[in-house]
């Protein structure tokens, strides 16, 4: 690490650091000028060399200290397990996105996370039902108990449906389409 150059340019840096902390200026359009800027220039070394202390501080910290190990191993382990369910419940396509329209892959990561956090809750509103029953027939709940619970549950849900071909043959009623004799009227906005 260039210790030299980020004292040299530190003045520099904290005056970025505090216009990005009063907002007169966005992080994003920092890191978007930062981007850009040549990579021989010198305030980029400079943030860049900051970024590699402050990696290194924070991986001495996550090697020295266990307990920051496991809840980094935790919160790691929601979010492939939060990752792994939503690509489950994305069986089409096997989840992938086929089209090079920014709108349609917009549209296909929306409906993904829509219909995950559909099943989650559906299945969150079933265990909390459950765990209702259970205390109200006198079983004690701890946090504990809570705690290994997971929304995460793929073995009772039914991916491509359910199909009775028992009724196929059976034709369906004729679908009146006729809108009963009613009066529309328009009104004229009030200026």
């Amino acid at each position: 690490m260039d210790w030299d150059l980020i004292e040299r340019h530190y003045d520099d840096l904290m005056r970025v650091v505090l216009s990005v902390a009063a907002g007169k200026i966005s992080s994003v359009t920092l890191l978007r000028r930062l981007s850009t800027y040549s990579r021989r220039n010198n305030f980029y070394k400079a943030f860049r060399e900051v970024g590699r202390v402050i990696r290194t501080i924070q991986l001495l910290r996550y090697v020295s200290d266990p307990q920051l190990r496991r809840r980094t191993t935790a919160a790691t382990n929601k979010v492939e397990s939060y990752y792994n369910f939503s690509a489950w419940c994305r069986f089409g396509n096997e989840g992938r996105v086929r089209d090079n329209d920014p709108a349609e892959q917009e549209k296909h990561i929306k409906f993904s996370t829509l219909l995950t956090d559909a099943v989650i809750f559906h299945t969150t509103l079933d265990m909390m039902s459950v765990l209702r029953q259970l205390a109200a027939e006198g079983w004690e709940i701890s946090p504990k108990d809570l705690a290994v619970l997971s929304p995460y549950q793929t073995m009772r849900i039914n991916r491509f449906g359910v199909y009775a071909t028992d009724e196929i043959t059976v034709t369906p009623e004729q679908y009146d389409a006729h809108l009963p004799d009613t009066v529309l009227t328009v009104r004229e906005p009030v200026s």
